[in-house]
């Protein structure tokens, strides 16, 4: 295995367990700041996976980074209306 892919999966597996003990260790009241911030991190998601799309190198770059834009859309949207659903929650009727 080629020591670039190797550092690569080594720092992917790092920050998925720290990502998972931050966000467990939040409170309930910081979880719609806390969506937001993801949500903006998503968008930049969208916009890496347009470039590697819009590239077009080879067929199958081209169709990972259609299936990354769905997926980082798809999201980007959930996110946007789960945060929308936690805000209406604290609006007093």
């Amino acid at each position: 295995m080629p020591a670039g892919l190797m550092t690569g999966l080594y720092v992917f597996m790092l920050a998925t367990f720290l990502g998972f003990e931050v966000i467990r260790r939040v409170s309930p009241l910081l979880h719609t700041p806390l969506m937001s911030l993801t949500n903006a991190i998503s968008a930049i998601a969208v916009i890496g996976s347009l470039v590697m799309a819009g590239e077009q190198r080879t067929g199958l770059s081209t169709l990972l980074g259609t299936l990354a834009v769905t997926a980082s859309m798809t999201n980007v949207v959930g996110g946007f209306l789960i945060t929308d659903r936690m805000l209406r929650m604290f609006k007093r009727k």
